[in-house]
């Protein structure tokens, strides 16, 4: 039996090339707000109604493993979140590796809602899922 249910996509982290231009698109021809910048991520969390758009530069710590910028052929996501509950990481660890998923340890991290535990995993194409618990300290 399946430990969570999903709530909501919480956020998506995009690969690219000119932060700045990103920022324009998003937040004045869309209309998402910034919410945070990361200077040591060189990322920026960008509010999207009840989600985020987390944008990364390619040159940065997250977006230098997805290598070159996205073209033809090319990974441009570097991971998405899906917001679940409830949030018990021994459970929801365990019953991915029991599925032959590869699972790395929660941490605290910051999404649409703000901080709280979450676990990174990887489907079976390699891409970056992330399950989101909920928010532990509200700002």
């Amino acid at each position: 039996m399946r430990p969570f249910t999903i709530e909501q996509i919480d956020h998506l982290v995009l690969r690219v090339s000119d932060l700045e231009r990103s920022i324009g698109f998003y937040r004045d021809l869309l209309g998402c707000q910034v919410s945070r910048i990361r200077e040591d991520l060189g990322m920026v969390h960008l509010a999207a109604g009840s989600a985020m758009i987390d944008l990364v530069r390619i040159d940065g710590p997250l977006g230098l493993p997805g290598g070159r910028a996205a073209a033809d052929q090319g990974r441009n996501l570097h991971h998405f979140c899906l917001r679940i509950e409830p949030f018990d990481e021994q459970a929801l660890s365990d019953y991915l590796k029991a599925a032959g998923v590869i699972v790395e340890p929660a941490e605290k991290r910051y999404g649409a809602q703000g901080e709280g535990l979450s676990l990174y995993c990887f489907d079976p194409d390699g891409n970056q899922v992330e399950l989101k618990g909920p928010v532990q300290d509200k700002p």
